[in-house]
This record gives C-alpha cells, sequence and structure tokens, in this order.
C-alpha cells in the first residue's frame, strides 16, 4: 500500500508540474485531441504511407461516429508513462493507448467499457533459457519492463510472495524494444501482453512466451475523472455498438488475425532466405508492382508461400514455378515457360490483380486484398459460395473475419451439398491468407518500400483485364 501511495503521488507531481488548463469543449470546437503512443498496437506510420493501429482505428471509427463536423488531433507522447499525467494535464479529451485496467491506474482516471483482453507473460529467449516454470526462477536474472506499465504492478504483487524478485524499470524503452533485447541475448526477461508477443515472435522467432502473470487484464480508453461526461458516455455508447455488431471483432481481426499462425520454424527458415534468395529476385518483384501497383512485398509473400522462391517447384496436380500457377492459369496469363521466374511473378502479380477486380465494390480493403489471396488459392467460384454461406450465417460477406469462418465449412456436407460449386477445402485458404498476411508484415518491416519513377501508370495488355492504376 506505501508503495502504490507513492506511485500515486509520483504521478499526480508530474501531472501538477504544469498548472493544467482547462481543455475546450469539443462541442463548440469539433475537435477531439487523444493522447497516444507510438506501437504496433497504437499508432504508428505503415508501410503503405498512412498512420494505422488499433487504437488509431478505433478513435477514427469512434470520431467519424461523432458526425461529419468533427475531427480528431492525436497528440503522440514519447512511452506509455507519459499518457496518464498527459491526460491528467488536461491535453487532451481522453487517452487510446493500450492502457490495461488496473487498480493504480483506476485511481487516476475513469475507464470505459474495456474492449480486449490480455494476459501478461514471462518472455525469455529460447536458445540461451530454459523457459521458467515458476516464479522461484526469476530470481536473481535480469528483468526489465517498461516504467509506467502495468507490468511493474504485477511484478510488485508478485514480489510480495517473492520477496527477492528484483527488475528494472526502463523509461525510455517500450515492449518492443526490451522483447528485441532478449532476443539478442542482452536480457534474460522481460514482462509483455500475449498480443504483443504474438506480433513480434514473428520477428524474433527465438522468443519465448510462459508463466502466465495472473489473471487476464483489460484493455480500456481512459478519461478524467472530473468534468463533462458527455465524450465518455458516447465511447461508451460507441463500444457497446461495435462490440455487437461485429466491428470491434473486424479490427481486432485486421491486426492480430494472423500473428499465431506461424510456428518458429517456419519464421526462422523465411528470415534465413530472405537473406540468402530474396535479393536474387527483388528486381523481379519490384517489376511486377510497377505493372500492378501491387506491393512488391506482397507478391513477395505469396510467392514464398507458394513455393518458398524456389522457381522449379512443382506439385504432385502438376501446379508450377515461383506463383505456382496452374496450366489454364498460365495459358490465360501468356505464361510461356511456368519455370521461368519473371514470367511466373509477374503473371502471378496480374492474376491478385484480376481477382481484386471481380470481387464485389462492397468489400472494402484490407478485406478486398485478403479475399482475393482467398480466391487465389482455392479459386473465385468457392470463395463466392463462402460468402454466400457467410450471409446464410448471419455474418458479413463482406468482411474476411467472417468469410474465413465460413471458408472450412466448405468441407462439410451439410453445407458444401447447398451451394452451387460443391465442396471445397476450405481451411487451406484460411492458412494461406494469414500466412501471406504474417510474412507480409515480416517483410514491411524488414524491407524498404520500392517506389517507382512514375507515381501511377498504365497497365497495359494484361489480356483483356487492362486498368488505369496507383500505388496503393
Amino acid at each position: 500500500m506505501r508503495l502504490l501511495v507513492i506511485f500515486l503521488l509520483a504521478l499526480l507531481l508530474m501531472a501538477c508540474k504544469e498548472a493544467p488548463k482547462p481543455l475546450a469543449d469539443p462541442r463548440t470546437t469539433k475537435e477531439i485531441i487523444v493522447v497516444t503512443h507510438n506501437g504496433p498496437s497504437t499508432y504508428y506510420y505503415s508501410g503503405n504511407n498512412q498512420y494505422a493501429g488499433l487504437e488509431h482505428d478505433l478513435v477514427r471509427n469512434f470520431v467519424r461516429e461523432l458526425g461529419p463536423e468533427y475531427s480528431v488531433k492525436f497528440l503522440v507522447v514519447n512511452n506509455i508513462s507519459q499518457v496518464i499525467p498527459t491526460l491528467l494535464k488536461h491535453k487532451a479529451h481522453f487517452a487510446a493507448a493500450d492502457l490495461s485496467i488496473t487498480r493504480t491506474r483506476e485511481h487516476l482516471v475513469r475507464f470505459t467499457r474495456p474492449y480486449q483482453k490480455v494476459q501478461q507473460q514471462i518472455v525469455f529467449n529460447n536458445e540461451l533459457t530454459k523457459a521458467p516454470k515458476n516464479i522461484k526462477e526469476l530470481l536473481n536474472r535480469q528483468i526489465a519492463v517498461p516504467s509506467g506499465t502495468s507490468y511493474s504492478e504485477r511484478l510488485q504483487r508478485l514480489k510480495e510472495q517473492e520477496p527477492l524478485l528484483s527488475w528494472t524499470e526502463t523509461p525510455h524503452a517500450n515492449s518492443d524494444e526490451l522483447m528485441a533485447q532478449v532476443a539478442e541475448g542482452e536480457l534474460d526477461f522481460t514482462v509483455a501482453d500475449g498480443h504483443l508477443i504474438a506480433l513480434v515472435q514473428n520477428y524474433y522467432p527465438n522468443l519465448g512466451a510462459t508463466l502466465a502473470l495472473g489473471k487476464p487484464e483489460e484493455i480500456a480508453w481512459a478519461f478524467p475523472k472530473t468534468g463533462d461526461t458527455w465524450l465518455y458516455e458516447k465511447a461508451n455508447a460507441f463500444f457497446t455498438r461495435i462490440s455487437q455488431d461485429g466491428t470491434l471483432n473486424h479490427l481486432i481481426d485486421r491486426y492480430y488475425g494472423h500473428a499465431d499462425r506461424l510456428k518458429p520454424v517456419d519464421v526462422t527458415t523465411f528470415m534465413q532466405r530472405s537473406e540468402t534468395l530474396l535479393p536474387q529476385y527483388k528486381r523481379l518483384f519490384y517489376e511486377a508492382q510497377e505493372l500492378t501497383g501491387l506491393d512488391w512485398r506482397l507478391v513477395a509473400a505469396i510467392a514464398y508461400q507458394e513455393s518458398h522462391w524456389d522457381r522449379f517447384n512443382t506439385s504432385p496436380t502438376n501446379v508450377r514455378g515461383m506463383m505456382m500457377l496452374t496450366e489454364d492459369t498460365a495459358d490465360r496469363l501468356g505464361v510461356t515457360d511456368r519455370l521461368d521466374a519473371r514470367q511466373s511473378i509477374i503473371a502471378g502479380a496480374r492474376y491478385v490483380l484480376m481477382l481484386k477486380d471481380l470481387i464485389p465494390d462492397s468489400v472494402h480493403e484490407p478485406d478486398r486484398t485478403w479475399m482475393a489471396l482467398a480466391a487465389y488459392n482455392i479459386g473465385y467460384a468457392h470463395l463466392q459460395d463462402a460468402r454466400i454461406l457467410a450471409k446464410r450465417l448471419k455474418l458479413n460477406p463482406d468482411r474476411w473475419v467472417d468469410v474465413k469462418k465460413a471458408l472450412p465449412l466448405l468441407s462439410k456436407e451439410e453445407y458444401f451439398s447447398t451451394l452451387k460449386y460443391g465442396f471445397a477445402r476450405g481451411g487451406a485458404p484460411v492458412v494461406f491468407v494469414e500466412s501471406v498476411r504474417t510474412y507480409h508484415k515480416i517483410l514491411a518491416r524488414r524491407e524498404p518500400r520500392h517506389t517507382p519513377i512514375f507515381p501511377s501508370f498504365e497497365v497495359a495488355n494484361l489480356n483483356g483485364f487492362g486498368n488505369t492504376l496507383s500505388q496503393e
């Protein structure tokens, strides 16, 4: 309790160094100011030259719901420890910063209804350290967590059971950075939430996670305890609606739905081949982007999932080459040699583009791309069956998060017997799409974008599928 009081006083002192000025009523200014911090689950600049992050998207949707006259301004602080002090200084209307609801924080702010559950775990390097089986195995080891996080609160409670437990709090490093230090052997352990660990494991396959620390926590937006409650009530109503209509699940799937698809050995092999094989074909992936407008890293991710960048790959069903084209598809796209890497890569990219054009306008990005990839794997006809089935099941046929629930049902007679195109192994395209999504994320983090000389261009002679395209 004494430590809790000290922590609360420290936060309040930080907040009171500057005399807080009342924040303008957003109903008057029509501007909502939101404090957040950079991170994969909050707010970051994506590979598509746009701001992204689950919190970013939630806030955008919320402000859009308030009305077209409202706008949002993101106040981005350096790390999570600065979020609540900034809110207490009345510099923002609320905080959307991947904040867990904790006893300490509830003394300072008012939380909305939670929108996600997370589980804290110990993160370790599985190449250097055996998975600890209990807290005693953490004693006398180097442990670090970001300062101002719920992790330090949880460790403090564990210290009551194990008084010798010790750790350091880093004011200038976030969870991503500390997990990277663990992966690189610079730190024994850190603590992180499971959804963040799953994302980082895609870049560091030698990271392991063990020892769930206590019960799961809930994440929510934070509002000041004083002042008008209009915006707070609007936020609660917003989360109630998106929890009921599927919007929340859709957004969570967009950022985390692919995170745990690959095994560490898959990621390790991918990393190795990115260093050895990818440089040989990078120029061809650039060319595919220039001809189709598809991000070269997405095309490379598809090629890896199909053939592991082996241009001589051939399946028992005679699907061949870097992009594993069938004879019919190759003939349709004018490919004379499916084992020719250039012909295969460019034809595969053109085929994805062609499938995207077939998908109804009601399907928006990024779902449009994910469904095109599913069609690439299973065929457009079966994708359409899955969308019809999703609608019958009262799911949204325009959202990948719902269609991927319907696809595996295409192998069950009670469902496929009622559909036009019949049986299909619908689980395969789900694994295919989620794996490509993960490989693409890894490449987007490791490899720079390719910027063609001309920002917009015309794709000529696509065998009847020509279009004027802009880079995505």
